[in-house]
C-alpha cells in the first residue's frame, strides 16, 4: 500500500508545517507547484528530501490560486488550463531533476481535483496538458472521476486513493465538508479504516453500508501536529498488520 501527502506547501516567509515528519511517513510526496501553494525554493527542498528519502515525487497540480489556496473553482477555458497544467509540471519536473530526482505521477489538489470528478471538459483540459508533456505519466485519483476516465482512455497509468479520516456515503463519495460528520473523530477509527482498506478492500460508509473500494494508495492529511501524530498512527497500524508499504508509481 502507498502513503501519499501534501508537501511544499509554504510559500515565501508563510511556512506549511509537517513537512519534516511527513516525508518520514509517506511513500509518495504531492509537491504543490507553486499556483496553489508552494514556491521555487520550497519545491527544490521538497524534491531533495523525497530524494534522499526514497519518496515518490508527484505533481500537485492546482488552479492558480494563491489566496485561495486552489480552494475556489475558476471557471477557467481549456487553453488557459491545458497552460497552466503544463507550466506546473514543467516547473517541478525541472527542480526534480537538478536534485536527482523525478515527477513520477500527477494528482489534482482542491477545488481541481473535485471540479475534474464531474467535469470532463476541465479534466480534458488536464489530461491533454499531461499527454502533451508525457504521455506515460500515472495520474492519482479519485475512484470512478471522469479524470481518471479520461486519462485511462488516453493511454495513462490510472491508480486510485481513499481517505482514512473521511466519512463516505453508501455510493462511494465523500460526505461533503461542510457536513459537520464529514472528518472521522477518532484516531483509533481513522486507523482501523485504514487497515481494513489495505487488507481487505472495503470501509463502512456513514450510513453502515459495507463499500468496496480497492485502492492502491491511502491519503495522509498533514500541515498540522495531530495531523502528522494521526499519519504516524496509521503506519504503524498498517505495518502491525503486515501491510507491505511501497510506492504505488
Amino acid at each position: 500500500m502507498d502513503l501519499n501527502a501534501d508537501v511544499g506547501q509554504s510559500f515565501g516567509s508563510w511556512t506549511a508545517g509537517g513537512d519534516p515528519a511527513m516525508f518520514q511517513l509517506a511513500t509518495s510526496a504531492n509537491v504543490a507547484c507553486g499556483l496553489h501553494a508552494g514556491d521555487p525554493v520550497t519545491m527544490l527542498d521538497s524534491c531533495r528530501a523525497a530524494y534522499e528519502l526514497d519518496v515518490t515525487v508527484g505533481a500537485h497540480l492546482g488552479y492558480r490560486d494563491l489566496a485561495g489556496y486552489g480552494r475556489r473553482m475558476l471557471g477557467m477555458s481549456f487553453d488557459e488550463l491545458f497552460g497552466d497544467v503544463l507550466y506546473q509540471l514543467g516547473a517541478l519536473d525541472g527542480v526534480a531533476h537538478a536534485v536527482g530526482a523525478s515527477v513520477d505521477y500527477v494528482k489534482l489538489h482542491g477545488a481541481l481535483y473535485e471540479t475534474t470528478v464531474h467535469d470532463a471538459e476541465q479534466a480534458s483540459a488536464v489530461v491533454a496538458a499531461v499527454n502533451a508533456y508525457d504521455p506515460g505519466l500515472p495520474f492519482l485519483g479519485f475512484p470512478g472521476s471522469e479524470l481518471l476516465k479520461q486519462a485511462k482512455e488516453a493511454g495513462h497509468p490510472v491508480f486510485v486513493e481513499a481517505f482514512a479520516d473521511r466519512a463516505y456515503l453508501p455510493d462511494g463519495s465523500l460526505v461533503p465538508l461542510s457536513d459537520e460528520n464529514a472528518v472521522l473523530p477518532d484516531v483509533d477509527a481513522v486507523v482501523e479504516r485504514a487497515v481494513r482498506l489495505a487488507t481487505q478492500g472495503e470501509l463502512v460508509a456513514a450510513d453502515g453500508t459495507v463499500v468496496a473500494l480497492r485502492p492502491d494508495s491511502l491519503r495522509l492529511q498533514g500541515g498540522s501536529p495531530a495531523a502528522v501524530e494521526m499519519a504516524a498512527r496509521i503506519r504503524s497500524g498498517l505495518e502491525a498488520a503486515g501491510v507491505v508499504l511501497e510506492p504505488f508509481a
